[in-house]
């Protein structure tokens, strides 16, 4: 993850992305998370999510959903919403709305998650993913979006 910089992240495509993530050891992406290119990293990473959103999967779904990703350097969090309405995603870098879900996990879940490189389900039940509320649309989430596998 040592190419993780603002100037080259962008012009990673999602399976070149995914790649990185998974040859990646998870010291890395901790030590990557906890340092200035946390904030790079993650809006990146939102800012896409609109791009892989599958609205034929989604259907009539309309959430708001909490993503918290803790490991800030200050040992605070981050938190983005998605809106999933009328088939279309939304993202909000600040929360605006209360959520039907809420979804908390470290930096080093989280890009796993994202990146197709973890079960989400495995990780809930193993205590490394927190939900709250929703725990259908906790189950279904992964299938609103095209993760690329690596």
């Amino acid at each position: 993850m040592t190419d993780f910089d603002p100037a080259t992240f962008a012009n990673y495509g999602p399976k070149e992305f995914a790649q990185l993530v998974k040859s990646t050891p998870d010291a890395k992406i901790a030590e990557v998370m906890s340092g200035n290119l946390r904030g790079t990293v993650l809006d990146e990473v939102f800012t896409r999510l609109p791009t892989i959103f599958r609205p034929e999967k989604a259907g009539s779904t309309n959430a708001v959903i909490h993503w918290t990703i803790t490991g800030r350097p200050d040992g605070g969090s981050d938190t983005y919403e998605i809106v999933v309405a009328d088939g279309t995603c939304t993202v909000n870098k600040t929360p605006q709305h209360e959520p039907k879900l809420t979804l908390t996990m470290g930096p080093v879940e989280f890009l796993r998650i994202v990146s197709g490189g973890a079960n989400p389900v495995m990780m809930f039940m193993t205590g490394k993913l927190k939900a709250k509320g929703d725990l259908g649309l906790a189950a279904n989430i992964a299938n609103l979006f095209d993760i690329p596998k690596a």
